[in-house]
């Protein structure tokens, strides 16, 4: 199974670029779709967007796309969010989760594995 460690959030000014990474510890990373989510305070966990296990195929949010990319290298067992143009309602802590096998993606229980998260702060 799985073990998903996220890293990479941080304060950023509006308008600017993070990349936080996933890391799969049990090197396990490859057999697994990998999507990203986020919750703000007071929030449901929202769906960020998607990568499939070969990387072959990207799914995002409306509300992120054109600015979101992600990416996956399994040779290092990483996947990636990159953002920029980020903007104060980008704002959440942002997790990582893995999944294998079904055809859901954009809602929290299509995942099995999840990361601890990591809070990306944007200041206006």
């Amino acid at each position: 199974q799985a073990q998903l460690v996220e890293s990479g959030g941080g304060l950023v000014q509006a308008g600017g670029s993070l990349r936080l990474s996933c890391a799969d510890s049990r090197r396990t990373f490859s057999i697994y779709s990998m999507g990203w989510f986020r919750q703000a305070p007071g929030k449901e966990r929202e769906f960020v967007g998607a990568i499939s296990a070969r990387g072959s195929m990207t799914y995002y949010a409306d509300s992120v796309k054109g600015r979101f990319t992600i990416s996956r290298d399994n040779a290092k067992n990483t996947g990636y969010l990159q953002m920029n143009s980020l903007k104060p309602e980008d704002t959440a802590v942002y997790y990582c989760a893995a999944k294998v096998g079904g055809s859901g993606i954009y809602v929290t229980s299509d995942y099995a594995y999840w990361g601890q998260g990591t809070q990306v702060t944007v200041s206006s």
